[in-house]
Formats: C-alpha cells, structure tokens, sequence
C-alpha cells in the first residue's frame, strides 16, 4: 500500500526575514529533547508582518501499539484567510511512518493529542493538504503560489496525523515530537496550488501475459493550469507510469517514471500548461508475468494501481484545488500515443535494494489493510478526494471513511474494491445476466427481447437502445441532478461539481450545513453537443451550492433550483452567469409564498412564460409564478376520489405539455405521476403502475407532441428488480417501451429529457454520468420456443 508523498510542496520564504534556519535548529532539539517536547503542548507562533511560521508539533507521545495513527489539532492562527507558502517536516523515517497534515472545519477531539485510528480526524470532511514518508525529498512551489485556509476557506483548523509503525522504534521509550513546521502568509497569494489525478479503475492483469496496458484520459473543461510536478503509482507489476497533454493531436510529455523508485514529485516538463479543449492521458504498463491469478485494481498488496498525479497551479480567480480522471479513453486515441509510454524504465539491483530497505515496515501495513477489507463496509453516496488520498497513504477504512465495497442489484455478484474520489468507482462483475421478463397478457402484452431485458409493447415500432460509445470523450461531471434541452436542440446538464449531498448536509431544520465550503468553483452548467459529447459552453461558477432542477426558456436562459439555498434563480444563458430573477431567501427554508424548502424543479409554459415549481423535499406542492416571478397560486397532489387522497411525497419532477397546457409531477416516493391543468390546478389524471416499483424520479414529454410521457423510475426497498426507463402514452397511460443501459446498470437516474430528434437522455447522479438512448426501429416478429418476440432492425 502506498505510502509515499502526497502534497510535499515547498517555498522558502527568504525576503522576509522569517527566520527559517532558527526554526529549524529549535525544531531539532524539541525532536531530541523529550523535557523540551512536552514543555511546548501547543503549536509555537512566530510572527513577522504579514508573514508567520506555525510549529506543529506532537506533545511527547509514546504509540502504546504498532501501527498507531495519533493526532493533534491546532486553529489557523488568524482570523482572517491565510496562505500556506511551505511545509518543513521533522521526523525520521525510524520513527514515524508517514505523517499527513488535513484542514478541517471542526476536529474530531480537543485534545492534545488523540487516537484518530479510533476516533477520526475531522466532524466533517478532510482535506489532504501535505504528507511526509520515507525521508522524503523536498521539492519546491513556484513563486507565489500557495494553499488556501483559514476560516472563510472552510478550513479552519490543521490536524496533523502520525502513523507510528514499528512499536519497536521506541524501545528506549523515549517521547515523540515529531511534526512540521508551516511557513504562511496573509497576504493573498496569485495562484492557487492543486493537484489532478489520473486513475485506472477497472485494469485487469493477466496472469503470465507480458505487457498489460492500463490508459485514461479525459477532456479538460476549465481555466488553465500549469503542471509544476508529477508523481507515479503503480504497485509490484508496474513497469513504467506516463503522463501526457494532448492538444490538436500532438503528445506533450507531462512526465515519465518507473513506479519501483521512489514514489516522490518530480518536475515536469517545463513550460507546459493545460487548457480547455486538452486531452489530459496517462498510461500505466503492467506485467502478469509470475502471477497465476487475475490481478485487480485494489488498495492491497495482491492487487494493483495505476496513479499518475500532476501537481498545478491556477489563477485564484478560477481555482480547483481537487480535479480527478478515471475514463479508459478511446482505443483511436492511444493509437498515438508516443513509443516511450511502452518502454519499460529499468531499475538497478542497488535501486532495489534501497527501496527494500526503505520499505520495512510496509509489510506490517498492507496486512493490516487486508484484514481491514476482507468484509464490506457501509457505503456512503459522496466522498472527497482527501478519503481517496488517505486510502492511497495507507489508511484504514475507520479512520478515512473510505468508501470500498458497494453492494449492487441481486443480479449480479459483487465482491469488488472500489474507490472514491468532487465520485464513487468501481469495479463490477458483469458477467451474470438479468432475469428473463415474464410474458403479459395478450392484450398489453410485453415481448421479451434477446439481450438484457427490453420490453416493448405489441405494436410499437420501435424500442429505445443506448448510444454506443456516447459521449466519444468522458465528461468530467461531479453529481448530475437536472438535464435539459435548448432552444439549439443541445443538451444541458447541470451537475454539483465538487459538492455533494451528504446525510449531513442538512440539520433537523431543513439548514444547511456546509456553506462555509462557499459556492461551487466550478462550471456547473455545461452546454453539450448531443451528438458527439463535447461541451460547447460552460458556466454557472460561484453561485451555486447544491444544484437540483434545470429548464430553459425560449430565449435559453435558465431556470434552475438550489436546494441548499431553498432557492429558485433565472439565470442568463449568455455566460455571464447574472441572476435575472431570484425567488425564495437564500438558505432559509419555509413553506409561504416568499420561500421554499428545498425545492426541486421548474417547468415553463413557453407561451405565457408562466413558471411552476416543484416545492419539494419539506414541502409538498406546487406553486406557480408570472414570467417575472410574481406569486399566482399553489395546489398539492389531487385524486378523483377524495377519500383515498394521498399528498404528495416528494414531488420530485415537473414537465409542461404545451399541446394540452397541462401540468405533470412526479411523486417520487408515491411511486406515480399526476397531472393538473396548468391554468387552475385542477387535477386531471394519475399514471401509476406496478413496473414503477414504487419510485419515478423524472418525467419529461415528447416536444413532437405525440402523446408521449418518458420517466425513471429509482431504487425501491422491496424490489430488486434492475432501474428503467419508460416510455408512456398520455392518452391511455399504458407502457409503450421499457429501456436500460447495455453496459451497466443505472445506480440512481434523477432527470431525463428528449431532444428534437429523439434521443432520450437520463442524468444518473450516483454514477456522475449522463446515458443516451436512441429509437431503434423494430421490423419483424418471429416466434422463439412459443414466444412471440421483436426483433430489432439491422
């Protein structure tokens, strides 16, 4: 397991005066000097203007067993945001481990020091800001880049943690005051440093077979950055890890290393930077030879990884200090790829042999990791990049929240380790194919098809299939909750970025509770080509929090909702992101006509610009406004018989049928769809069938005006049958087409939406991605041991 550098990033501040080599000589005799060591329990300020230097430092402990993981907290040391410019690290390698500085909202103890093997580190998520092992080199930040903290920044509290590995390092019981030392600043610094990762997720290594390819790439979409540093990671098969930038087909050379050296930051290829429309790619070359067994991608010694990091800086104005690449990418494009990815970079006995030496105690941890993951842990629906760091560093499961096993549909077997990095990942067994569909009556009969359970109506002519190879280039998405289409006929989708809806994103009170993570950096509106993938405009920075529904409007600007900030905005499509229209108070939930709680979608009537919206998680109803947001009226769920009448229960999904101005819903946890005229309410019709089991997420109508309902219904506690999307004819209700991915199954679909030329597409915010289905034309019935059956054109 790894446990090498993770962020040792260094500027040494010298126009200052700050001191540096003083420190460092007080430093070492606190590390010598067991009475010094406990005399000085709290972190040492050392100020100078603008600039300071923070000792962090253990208070004299004494691990009590091997394989100990301690902490200790401290305040950044400011009331105002503050930047870190360099990190100094005292410890040695015989004693400590690996050490790992984290940024935090609220620590997880007050203590002086405490057991974070038992006790965690943070209430809240942690972020991974620098990590020591080894004796490891110290390479340097470009000038005027640093780390951002403080209490604005959502981080502001350091914890640094210590792994302790060999007990025995303490025979003579001495005390340890290992630690750092971080030189800061206040002043504001240009360019804020991050770090992208490149990550193979489903690699499978043969045994005995000689060369083993693992490839990514992904399409970059935001500011520029400029690579300073790169690092590799493989494991034991490794041979050599590559790094590329790929613009308009050339290959640029970001880094090359073998993975059996030391697994530290390595400069880059000078003068190189990364924009919008680069391919970002890596590959990674395995061996199997030696192996009798198939080799995963894992975190224990028996499997494998593929880690290429790029360390970068970005101007502050458009800072990410988290991006991540987990796509394969395309076989045409790794056609091209440069000859030296594929030569393997030899490692000398004498290399070797240091990396052996260096490496004893890495034995004890990767057993302890194994044992930590020999039984599925609870999943959780979001994770960070710092749980997937700490993973990476030789964490257990306890300590990091890290998210590895996921249980799946009864269908299919599922023992897979996944990881988690803004997303889940994971590995998946596809081999055991779903149940066959029992035969309808003759009348609305379903007729099974060959591959992976369609269902089609008889006499449908078509049946909806999923796009291969759509999007040709991966979407770097955060959580996708609403799609839409424009007035251009493009697809919009509107996605959380590095946000997520946690179970403890919201109190009892319906408050949130992590605005002081600030607005979501990056683009979380992006304009896409339906028929190739590629964004073709990007916006939405800095204004929203927890994205939900979207819709356009005729001159495409959109309507959108926040849940977080109970909100519903108009924001202009023209890219300068101004709020035209705002409804609701931000971060205040309430159920009167000025404010929402939560609300989930809006719809327009594009004659009379009217808007509806879908009020939502606490509330249950749906209220209507004027074009320019002036309150109309509201109304919840309806039923023909009013003594069966069931509110709504999380009305979750709206549409406009412009053909017939009514108004659709889906009550999501009611497992149906009502319909109201859109002019009073009154409620018109309610389709609700036993193939929803129990749940539909999203609803959109056919813009041909042919009568047609799509939907997706989601994840019921009752059935484990496989999520679906349906196709719906409004006038009598019945189920035309019933369709799924080909490729995996859906996790939790939460939009759809139909484009001019009938494409279908399905937003699915568990996986972070965005299917495409299309109409396939059925042509033919032939009969199959008694079964009538439809066979697909072509």
């Amino acid at each position: 397991m790894e446990v090498s550098v993770f962020f040792l990033l260094v500027l040494m501040f010298t126009s200052h005066g700050i001191g540096v080599h003083s420190l460092l000589h007080e430093s070492k005799r606190s590390q010598d000097n067991s009475g010094s060591c406990v005399s000085k329990p709290r972190p040492k300020v050392f100020q100078n203007s603008h600039n300071f230097s923070v000792d962090l430092r253990m208070p004299g402990v004494i691990p009590a067993t091997s394989d100990t993981y301690l902490c200790m907290a401290s305040p950044v040391p400011t009331g105002r945001d503050a930047y870190i410019v360099d990190f100094i690290p005292h410890a040695n390698m015989n004693t400590v481990h690996h050490m790992l500085l984290f940024g935090c909202r609220i620590p997880a103890s007050t203590s002086s020091s405490w057991d974070c093997g038992k006790n965690g580190i943070c209430k809240d998520e942690s972020s991974v800001m620098y990590a020591w092992a080894r004796n490891a080199p110290h390479p340097e930040l470009p000038k005027d880049v640093g780390f951002k903290v403080g209490q604005r920044s959502g981080l502001p509290y350091f914890v640094l943690q210590i792994h302790y590995g060999d007990i025995g390092a303490f025979g003579d019981h001495h005390r340890d005051c290992s630690g750092l030392t971080l030189t800061m600043t206040t002043k504001p610094q240009p360019f804020i440093a991050g770090i992208y990762l490149l990550m193979s997720v489903d690699t499978v290594i043969l045994p005995g077979k000689k060369v083993t390819n693992a490839d990514v790439a992904c399409d970059y979409t935001s500011y520029p950055i400029y690579p300073f540093a790169f690092r590799t990671h493989t494991h034991q098969l490794g041979k050599v890890v590559s790094g590329y930038r790929v613009r308009d087909g050339k290959w640029t050379l970001i880094g090359r290393q073998s993975p059996q050296l030391p697994q530290a930051f390595y400069p880059t290829t000078k003068n190189l930077n990364i924009k919008y429309g680069d391919t970002v790619a890596a590959r990674c070359v395995f061996t199997g030879e030696g192996r009798t067994t198939k080799t995963y991608i894992g975190s224990t010694s028996n499997d494998e990884m593929c880690n290429f990091y790029i360390m970068y800086y970005m101007d502050r104005k458009h800072s990410e200090p988290y991006m991540s690449c987990v796509e394969p990418g395309s076989k045409e494009l790794f056609k091209h790829i440069p000859a030296e990815a594929n030569v393997p970079i030899p490692v000398s006995p004498e290399q070797m042999h240091m990396m052996i030496h260096m490496g004893d105690s890495q034995d004890l941890e990767d057993q302890t990791l194994l044992t930590d993951q020999s039984e599925p842990g609870p999943l959780q629906d979001e994770g960070d990049l710092s749980s997937l760091m700490s993973q990476l560093l030789g964490q257990s499961e306890d300590l990091f929240n890290i998210h590895k096993y996921k249980p799946h549909k009864m269908q299919r077997s599922q023992a897979e380790l996944m990881a988690q990095i803004n997303s889940l990942i994971k590995k998946k067994d596809l081999q055991t194919e779903e149940d066959p569909i029992l035969v309808r009556d003759r009348v609305h009969k379903f007729h099974q098809l060959p591959t992976r359970g369609k269902l089609v109506a008889e006499g449908q002519d078509f049946h909806y299939q999923e796009a291969a190879g759509w999007p040709q280039s991966p979407l770097q998405l955060g959580q996708v909750s609403g799609l839409a289409v424009d007035s251009n006929s493009n697809l919009v989708i509107f996605h959380r970025g590095d946000h997520s809806w946690r179970a403890d994103s919201f109190n009892s009170q319906a408050q949130y509770q992590q605005r002081s993570l600030g607005p979501i950096q990056q683009s979380t509106i992006l304009v896409v080509d339906p028929a190739k993938g590629n964004i073709l405009k990007a916006s939405g920075r800095n204004i929203f929090y927890l994205p939900h529904g979207i819709t356009t409007d005729k001159e495409n600007n959109y309507w959108v909702t926040d849940i977080a900030l109970h909100q519903v905005l108009k924001v202009s499509g023209d890219g300068r992101d101004a709020a035209l229209i705002t409804l609701g108070e931000a971060f205040t939930p309430g159920s009167d006509k000025n404010h929402f709680c939560k609300p989930t979608d809006v719809a327009e009537d594009p004659e009379t610009g009217n808007i509806f919206v879908s009020d939502g998680y606490c509330n249950a109803r749906i209220l209507k406004f004027s074009a320019d947001g002036k309150y109309l009226s509201e109304w919840g769920s309806g039923s023909s018989d009013r003594r069966r009448h069931i509110p709504f229960l999380i009305p979750h999904s709206l549409v406009f049928l412009p053909d017939k101005k009514d108004l659709c819903v889906a009550d999501r946890e009611n497992g149906r769809i009502q319909c109201f005229l859109a002019e009073t309410g009154e409620f018109v019709k309610e389709i609700k069938k036993d193939e929803f089991e129990g749940k539909v997420f999203a609803i959109t109508y056919s813009p041909a005006g042919d009568g047609l309902i799509f939907a997706v219904n989601g994840q019921s506690s009752f059935s484990s049958a496989p999520l679906s999307g349906f196709v719906i004819d409004y006038p009598t209700k019945e189920i035309l087409d019933t369709f799924r991915p080909n490729t995996k199954d859906f996790e939790m679909p939460h939009d759809i939406v139909q484009s001019q030329d009938g494409s279908v597409f399905v937003a699915d915010v568990a996986s972070k991605s965005v299917f495409k289905f299309i109409p396939e034309k059925l042509h033919r019935s032939v009969k199959k041991a008694g079964i009538e059956v439809q066979e697909l054109e072509g």
